[in-house]
């Protein structure tokens, strides 16, 4: 891409079904060891999220399928339990993951190395203890006690195409219902990043919770990182993310896409000319297109990761925040960290479902020199800088 406005682009292109028995698993998950009871040897979390807590049926359907139900072929729509259940019971096959955006990300960053901690809420039945034991075996700090009564977990019904693209069908359930007395303060702030994901932005109690989240965070000395998370998303909470942006975000994540129904522009260069300076970050995802990682003094173009086959962009998104903010909270410089981000969603689209089946950490180490695990990332010639 050439030059943006007065800013040079520098191309980085070298560079619960299965809990057997609820009583035993609600004991189990009740008695979690908390923050206090495993000390982080002096050392602050690199990255706590905060979003919704989602198990994933995925299900590779033909375009009919699209089109028989009525689905909105690549967006993100919400919808009730019966609709979701409706849906379900049309599946050809299907996969059943825990979920979620935030959710993907914390475990993302997990697998390469770093300390990463949940907040988001499910409820005191089997996909909801099975999401709980699933993140926390991911190596994620996760609290927040179950529900026990009201909405079931939510559930988001993804329908991959031959394309592989994916249209996802959300059951938000208890999920939306965040509440202040959720967010535990001491978490937010010894995490380097809070990361907050768009899509739970929805219910006003949640959203109080979210703001109180930041304020922590900001209090703290914790960067805020946030996601768009999707077109629709951003339409329905345009002012309030506008404000958002003004006043609370350090690190904003957006599709072309997204960044576009924003700010309102015509073009990508647009977007970022007028998001870079109200923000110390911003990464554009752009597909096969790779990314763009800007601040108000630089921008800098990040080629994609070659794959040898796209089956399911489910979670791509997530893990490019992942590798991006593992990056980040290690020390690396911007360009570092976009190719990190579009090496780790690279691996994601190459397999079904939103979360690694490799050894990240290994692969980051292979393709790219950049050794996980270590609080000072070793960076070796060629990988850093531009």
């Amino acid at each position: 891409m050439a030059q943006v406005g007065r800013m040079p682009w520098h191309s980085a292109k070298q560079l619960g079904d299965g809990v057997i028995c609820l009583a035993e698993a609600v004991e189990k998950v009740k008695h979690h060891k908390s923050l206090d009871d495993k000390p982080l040897d002096g050392k602050p979390l690199d990255v706590v999220g905060i979003g919704n807590a989602i198990v994933d049926i995925t299900s590779r359907e033909s375009e009919e399928f699209i089109r028989t139900h009525k689905l909105n072929k690549t967006n993100m729509t919400l919808i009730d339990e019966t609709r979701s259940d409706f849906l379900r019971s049309h599946l050809t096959q299907s996969n059943q993951t825990p979920g979620g955006s935030a959710a993907n990300t914390t475990v993302g960053v997990a697998d390469l190395g770093g300390k990463v901690g949940f907040i988001g809420k499910v409820s005191e039945d089997p996909l909801g203890l099975a999401f709980m034991q699933s993140i926390r075996e991911a190596g994620v700090s996760f609290n927040v006690p179950p529900a026990d009564d009201g909405p079931a977990t939510a559930r988001c019904v993804i329908i991959v195409t031959p394309d592989a693209l994916r249209t996802m069908n959300t059951y938000l359930g208890v999920s939306a219902y965040l509440y202040p007395k959720d967010i535990d303060p001491q978490l937010v702030a010894s995490a380097q990043v809070l990361y907050c994901e768009g899509y739970i932005w929805d219910v006003p109690i949640t959203k109080q919770a979210i703001r109180q989240a930041i304020g922590t965070a900001k209090a703290a000395g914790t960067k805020v990182s946030f996601t768009l998370s999707d077109t629709r998303c951003v339409e329905r909470h345009l002012d309030e993310w506008k404000g958002l942006l003004d006043d609370s975000i350090d690190i904003l994540f957006g599709s072309e896409e997204e960044l576009a129904v924003l700010t309102g522009a015509n073009s990508l260069e647009e977007s970022l000319d007028e998001v870079r300076q109200c923000c110390e970050v911003v990464c554009a995802t752009r597909g096969r297109e790779g990314s763009v990682v800007a601040t108000p003094a630089d921008i800098f173009e990040i080629a994609p990761f070659e794959v040898s086959q796209r089956v399911d962009t489910t979670g791509a998104g997530d893990m490019y925040a992942a590798g991006f903010l593992y990056g980040y909270t290690s020390g690396l410089d911007l360009v570092a960290c976009g190719k990190l981000a579009s090496l780790v969603a690279g691996q994601i689209i190459m397999h079904e479902g939103a979360r690694s089946e490799r050894d990240l950490g290994e692969i980051v180490e292979q393709e790219l020199g950049i050794v996980c695990g270590e609080r000072q990332a070793r960076v070796l010639e060629g990988v850093s800088g531009v």
